[in-house]
């Protein structure tokens, strides 16, 4: 399994990705389905830059992307960890924790202490994971941008040395 950040060249893989956890998981991500397939190429390609804003990584088994993730800073200056997703055929394989590790790793060395991300409770294979990474629950709820009906919880964990 290869974990790489995305560059402006890996757009269409991360089009790939993306789209097909927005159709495999609709309510778990802050963004319809409908909303990114209307990306332009352009927005795809600014996306997949991971120069400024939104950092992309893909989980790549044999040329093909089986999983994403993604980091940015918040307007309240949290490093957030967003858009999770692995493949259903390679859950359980270490995808994902390889996936957590690099975001970890680049908020070590983007001067981050922690590392946050929201997850709704009802979610228990995405909560039972989080925790198992060393993510714990705090007392922060809100609803998800696309699906306001569901509220998610945030959850932190600390990357310090």
């Amino acid at each position: 399994m290869d974990i790489r950040l995305t560059q402006t060249q890996d757009w269409m893989l991360l089009k790939h990705v993306r789209l097909a956890a927005l159709l495999d998981s609709p309510a778990a991500f802050g963004v319809s389905h409908e909303t990114a397939a209307n990306y332009t190429d352009a927005q795809w390609q600014e996306r997949a830059s991971s120069a400024i804003g939104t950092k992309f990584w893909l989980a790549i088994k044999d040329g093909k992307p089986v999983g994403m993730i993604g980091a940015a800073l918040s307007q309240t200056h949290r490093y957030n960890l967003i858009g999770m997703w692995i493949a259903p055929d390679f859950r359980g394989s270490g995808a994902a924790a390889q996936l957590v590790r690099a975001v970890k790793h680049q908020a070590l060395q983007d001067g981050h202490e922690c590392v946050y991300l929201d997850v709704s409770p009802d979610n228990a294979r995405a909560s039972s994971f989080y925790l198992k990474q060393g993510f714990v629950f705090m007392d922060e709820w809100e609803p998800l941008a696309s699906h306001p009906h569901i509220k998610v919880q945030t959850m932190r964990c600390a990357v310090r040395n």
